[in-house]
């Protein structure tokens, strides 16, 4: 009998470019519909991709603070996700529903 050995899958690890990340939010944004917890649990996968220790610098938190604020655990106000964002070099935008599904 062979002896399996599985690794511990992380996102974060696979996220190695611009429109990687941008891909993977999209996903997610599709998935999530309007889950603020999951929107949330993916930025702390980009935010891991990138450097958690100094976004939260960036962002103007401790790196607890920021881990805890994107684990899913707990529901973030606007006001960090847009920090967040900001801070990764990403921008929300709100398009009709209608355009979304004609891609």
């Amino acid at each position: 009998m062979n002896d399996v050995t599985f690794n511990h899958y992380d996102s974060a690890n696979y996220l190695k470019t611009e429109e990687d990340i941008a891909g993977y939010l999209e996903a997610v944004m599709e998935e999530a519909e309007d889950d603020p917890v999951c929107i949330a649990r993916a930025l702390g996968v980009v935010a891991r991709a990138r450097n958690m220790s100094q976004l939260a610098r960036d962002v103007g938190m401790s790196r607890q603070g920021l881990d805890k604020a994107l684990s899913g655990d707990s529901n973030p106000t606007l006001g960090t996700v847009l920090k967040v964002a900001h801070a990764l070099g990403l921008r929300m935008v709100f398009v009709p529903q209608d355009a979304h599904a004609a891609k």
